[in-house]
């Protein structure tokens, strides 16, 4: 009588292994259903950091885009700071309100006839050119604020599934030496186990990696124009203070 092993009927492949994946992760041990549940976690927070950055970087976009407009329209800067109160998620907005707020402040201090000449300007410019510097941090800050936990995901989240792997593996040899058998009925549920928790780790950490490449782009391109706008903002001001000093004398 010939015997095919490789040929058996579907209850002797075990609970865990299954068509279907959902049927491999329940049919699972402990440790790997443990890894998964990690992987899970973190992939349900990566998924919910991607949306809300994708949502804060496009709305930061397209309002930077309006309060630039109406910046170089030359509109009065009492306008434009009551306009900017609604621009939350524009950091050069959030840039201009930090800056027009120390320049009016230092203005009133070198307000007196004495203080109107050009020696008084530069000082000025230094105390808003250090306002705007405050505020570039701050919301550099928050612009990055939680994409390194994408980084972290897309480093440790193969390393998580790869140890659910070798764990699987782990318990393959096991079963096998308590059987004494290495029929594919108890080799085939680990092995199936060590790679649905490889696979769990890459599906977590690929997009996370994707999305930390172009969030840090837009972080980027978020800054430069930060330190684009503090330029043109301070020459704005120096030339302002020029013509008055020009126009008092």
């Amino acid at each position: 009588m010939t015997i095919h092993p490789l040929i058996l009927p579907t209850g002797a492949l075990g609970t865990g292994f299954g068509n279907d994946v959902l049927h491999m992760v329940v049919g699972a041990g402990l440790m790997v259903k443990f890894v998964m549940l990690i992987l899970l976690l973190f992939s349900v927070v990566s998924w919910a950091i991607i949306f809300f950055k994708w949502r804060l970087y496009r709305k930061a976009r397209c309002e930077s885009d309006l309060f630039l407009e109406r910046f170089w329209e030359g509109t009065e800067f009492a306008t434009l700071l009551n306009e900017s109160a609604e621009l939350h998620a524009s950091p050069v907005a959030q840039l201009f309100r930090a800056g027009y707020a120390e320049f009016r402040r230092v203005r009133k201090l070198h307000s007196t006839p004495g203080d109107t000449g050009e020696k008084s300007i530069q000082p000025m410019l230094a105390q808003v050119e250090r306002a705007l510097r405050r505020a570039g941090i701050q919301q550099g800050n928050r612009l990055e604020r939680a994409i390194s936990f994408l980084a972290t995901t897309g480093n440790t989240a193969p390393f998580i599934g790869l140890f659910g792997t070798v764990w699987g593996i782990m318990e393959s040899f096991r079963h096998i030496g308590l059987s004494g058998s290495a029929s594919l009925a108890v080799v085939a549920p680990g092995i199936s186990e060590a790679l649905i928790a490889t696979a769990a780790g890459l599906a977590a950490a690929i997009p996370a990696v994707v999305a930390y490449n172009y969030f840090s782009r837009r972080v980027t391109v978020l800054t430069s124009e930060m330190e684009t706008f503090t330029s043109d903002f301070l020459s704005v001001i120096e030339r302002q203070q020029l013509k008055r000093a020009a126009s008092s004398r």
